[in-house]
């Protein structure tokens, strides 16, 4: 019997049997990230809502996750709704929630996704894919620090803007390259692209060399592939970039790319992270 992936073991939502679209989850330490579930993990959690809902229309081609306070270790609950269904996309509203000391349940986490009925049309990508190395002349990251334990879960290896080794504030870029996958390999599917969109470090990090506390507030994730173009993927690796864009006032944009190995665009995404000096 082939054991469960780690990653499905995170997913796994146990369906209300009063109210439609409403599930029980727990919280896995396998992706945990200091204070709570790393943030690409909750995508997936809050993607796998709406894909398990009995009345999906098509595949996902948007999803927004905003993180108004970290999940606590535990149980916690996710409503997903339909709020809007037209002949091609299908608009959902997202609510993750816990219950406080008063048993009373408080909202952590709120989202939007947009799935549709895609159709065969004209294509193309004005984003060249980056130069990179092939996955196995690039070394693999090591073991993660204490608390962080979902970059265990994760085979990345970095082509540059690796994580700096001095915080002396002689940064002066903030692009990053990188292969990545899952550790133990594991089909790509919409929810594990999702959560890989969230994988990329804080670029003030990187743009400073300054280790300053930083958090996402929002991401917005875009699948610009279907089940088609994931299942050519299968295994294999994925090619990110990521690069900040304005910091401002305690607050900063930073913009990713995901490709396949084949040099297909899969998955873009654009977050707002705080920052503190």
């Amino acid at each position: 019997m082939t054991a469960t992936h780690t990653f499905d073991s995170a997913l796994a939502l146990k369906p209300s049997p009063v109210r439609a679209g409403h599930y029980f989850g727990v919280t896995s330490p396998d992706y945990w990230n200091m204070v709570g579930p790393f943030g690409g993990m909750t995508a997936g959690i809050v993607l796998q809502a709406v894909l398990s809902h009995p009345e999906l229309l098509g595949a996902p081609i948007a999803i927004t996750v905003n993180y108004a306070s970290a999940i606590e270790k535990g149980a916690f609950e996710v409503q997903a709704t339909p709020v809007r269904t037209n002949r091609s996309t299908q608009h959902w509203t997202i609510h993750i929630t816990q219950a406080d000391a008063n048993g009373m349940q408080q909202v952590n986490t709120t989202a939007t996704v947009v799935t549709a009925a895609r159709r065969e049309t004209w294509r193309a990508s004005d984003i060249p894919v980056p130069q990179a190395p092939p996955p196995a002349e690039v070394a693999r990251m090591g073991i993660g620090p204490s608390g962080v334990a979902w970059l265990n879960q994760y085979d990345m290896r970095p082509i540059s803007g690796h994580v700096p080794t001095k915080w002396d504030g002689s940064g002066d870029h903030s692009e990053t390259r990188i292969w990545l996958r899952d550790a133990v390999p594991r089909a790509l599917d919409f929810a594990s692209l999702a959560s890989m969109s969230d994988m990329f470090y804080p670029r003030v990090w990187l743009r400073r060399a300054k280790h300053v506390p930083a958090g996402t507030v929002s991401i917005t994730t875009y699948f610009h592939a279907g089940n088609t173009e994931l299942a050519a993927v299968g295994t294999g690796y994925l090619l990110g970039r990521a690069t900040g864009q304005r910091f401002h006032n305690g607050f900063f944009d930073q913009a990713a790319q995901l490709w396949s190995e084949a040099g297909e665009l899969l998955a873009t995404s654009n977050q707002i992270v705080y920052f503190k000096e």
